[in-house]
């Protein structure tokens, strides 16, 4: 596992912080104890996956702890991976196939995929305040985005994080599945219930639904 670990690991690193990131005390708490427990695991910041040419970025909330905190790549290794994946590669956002492994090959052609918090949280819920300080990365990954066109929220909380890593209120946009909206520096945000097991089990999400999302996005990204 160290080997994927470390291939999952690799990037270009922009909007990355460092893997000994100090700046949220609880997470750092965590992820130390979490070295401890699961030794094999990433056990650090979460890179982004997918080229800075994209023109579509994909923001979760937080990496899951056996998911992209043991993968080090987002979504991979836990059940919203297995919903995420496939419908990027069904719609021609990605090539290869989706193995819940960093080393399947897997590659990211037209969307870019990251975290508004970069460590996995306690109960897989970070706090406002670990939102806003891990914010400046998120909005560094934006800027580095030359063809961004659309941002797709992967729930209410990413959605918010998201307006605020760009300088709106999150009063500006309310969040729905399905939703489009169009912000001031001519960004779509688009907006999606997470794909987590949790609400594809109570039928909230849908595979219908969730591809819906991607259909209606295609034609903004050209």
């Amino acid at each position: 596992m160290a080997e994927l670990a470390a291939a999952g690991a690799e990037g270009d690193g922009v909007g990355r912080p460092p893997s000994d990131c100090p700046l949220c005390p609880r997470l750092a708490a965590f992820r130390g104890a979490n070295r401890i427990a699961y030794p094999a695991f990433h056990n650090a910041p979460v890179p982004a996956f997918g080229p800075l040419e994209a023109p579509l970025l994909i923001v979760g909330l937080a990496p899951g702890l056996k998911g992209a905190n043991r993968t080090a790549r987002p979504f991979t290794g836990d059940y919203a991976g297995d919903l995420l994946y496939p419908t990027l590669l069904r719609f021609g956002l990605a090539e290869g196939d989706y193995g819940a492994d960093p080393a399947d090959g897997l590659r990211m052609t037209r969307a870019r995929i990251t975290n508004a918090v970069r460590c996995v949280p306690p109960q897989n819920k970070p706090t406002p305040e670990e939102e806003r300080i891990c914010r400046p990365f998120l909005v560094e990954e934006i800027a580095a985005m030359p063809n961004l066109r659309a941002i797709l929220a992967l729930g209410s909380l990413a959605h918010g994080s998201t307006l605020a890593a760009l300088g709106l209120r999150k009063s500006h946009c309310r969040f729905g599945h399905g939703a489009r909206h169009a912000l001031p520096d001519g960004l779509l945000l688009a907006d999606s219930y997470h794909c987590s097991r949790y609400n594809t089990n109570t039928r909230r999400l849908t595979t219908a639904m969730f591809e819906s999302v991607f259909e209606a996005l295609l034609p903004t990204l050209g």
